[in-house]
């Protein structure tokens, strides 16, 4: 089913702005500040479309012309980003697969040569060339590797030391340290998980303990936290389901509780989604909050409680990422004042893809001229090039573990 949505009433929009008040902090007075700049930007669409009926429009071709760009030269404001080079070849090719760009073989295997040297001797990849590994640019690898889909991306993985990186990095109560004697967070769950289940190698061994201890990271407002006892957010609490939707335990979670945290981060106003409680809009939890959704959608249908829609008011969030987050030039923003960069153009993309497809049916702000293809909720890759690197590494000999 195809069903294109219209605009929200503006003045629908206004009854839901903050008022300032004689005791106001300066948390109150910046989200006033932020919904004065979503809200003129409405009304000014509001105003055109009195005028000329236009609806907003995602700029396709700007988008892409940033993001090839950004393939070959990269500003120097790039330059604190050493290193997550991998994140980076992320970030861009990935939404460049939304898009419907197609790469040249030539160009796709000078990507694949990069990565290979970011790739360590003991197993999993740095954040550049001689780096040490570390399991975030090893999950950004791995899905850049996946979305470039040739036989040469796919056997730069070197599998058995892949295995023996992650479980190097395993702790004794089921957690992931993020490199050897790092941080240990719910992030390294997720990403040690993300890359050994599309690369077939996750064994009983690897995996023990696991969700229990990321159930342990569930906090009493039903998001999940980086670690057990902190404060929710967005980030972790994707990671946290989509770790346990890997392992097939998402029913050990108090997924109910985190359904209503999920659907209390979307602004009234904006649109968009906040990453934490009292925090302000932000793109990128466009995919770290939406993409959430359909994860639980899959959890609930074994319940026989399959939704007839989205959760979320999706017209809502693609209002945010069409009006308010699209840089002229192309590329995508945090919110309205910001820089555009490769991160936020990634994931306001990725949440956007989310936002438009419900299961079968299509829900698309505008016309179908914005439709995006569709990503895996999961991986945040494109459903056609997970089934393509499953395959692939499925039909490899188990030599890996």
């Amino acid at each position: 089913m195809e069903n294109l949505l219209k605009l929200r009433d503006i003045n629908d929009i206004r009854k839901n702005l903050t008022l300032s008040l004689e005791d106001s902090t300066e948390t109150t007075e910046e989200q006033i500040k932020v919904e004065k700049m979503v809200l003129k930007k409405y009304e000014d669409l509001h105003a055109q479309l009195n005028v000329n009926h236009n609806l907003p429009e995602l700029l396709k071709e700007h988008h892409k012309r940033f993001l090839s760009s950004s393939l070959e030269h990269l500003s120097s404001s790039y330059e604190t980003l050493d290193a997550s080079r991998p994140w980076i070849c992320y970030w861009i090719l990935h939404p460049l697969s939304l898009l419907g760009v197609r790469l040249e073989d030539s160009y796709k295997s000078r990507i694949v040569r990069f990565l290979a040297k970011c790739q360590s001797p003991t197993g999993g990849f740095g954040g550049g060339p001689g780096q040490m590994p570390h399991l975030a640019p090893t999950y950004a690898a791995v899905n850049a590797l996946a979305i470039l889909g040739t036989e040469e991306a796919f056997k730069v993985i070197n599998r058995p030391k892949l295995y023996e990186f992650l479980l190097s990095v395993k702790q004794s109560n089921g957690s992931f340290a993020m490199h050897h004697r790092g941080e240990v967070d719910i992030r390294g769950a997720y990403c040690a998980l993300s890359v050994a289940s599309l690369t077939s190698i996750i064994t009983p061994e690897l995996v023990a303990n696991t969700a229990e201890w990321i159930v342990s990271c569930q906090t009493y407002e039903g998001g999940f936290a980086g670690s057990p006892g902190a404060e929710a957010h967005g980030g972790y609490a994707f990671c946290g389901l989509a770790a346990l939707v890997i392992l097939n335990k998402a029913d050990l979670c108090n997924h109910h509780a985190l359904l209503r945290w999920l659907v209390n981060r979307q602004m009234s106003v904006e649109g968009g989604f906040q990453g934490r409680t009292n925090k302000q809009v932000d793109s990128c939890y466009s995919f770290w909050q939406g993409g959430a959704f359909p994860l639980i959608y899959t959890i609930l249908a074994k319940e026989g409680l399959t939704p007839e829609n989205h959760l979320f008011d999706a017209r809502a969030l693609q209002e945010y990422i069409l009006i308010c987050c699209q840089n002229i030039h192309g590329g995508l923003i945090d919110k309205p004042g910001k820089p555009r960069d490769a991160y936020h153009t990634c994931y306001a993309l990725s949440g956007l893809s989310i936002a438009q497809h419900f299961l079968n049916n299509k829900q698309v702000l505008g016309t179908y001229k914005n439709e995006l293809a569709n990503t895996h909720p999961l991986y945040n890759i494109r459903p056609d090039l997970v089934r393509k690197a499953l395959l692939y590494f499925h039909s490899l000999k188990n030599d890996a573990t």
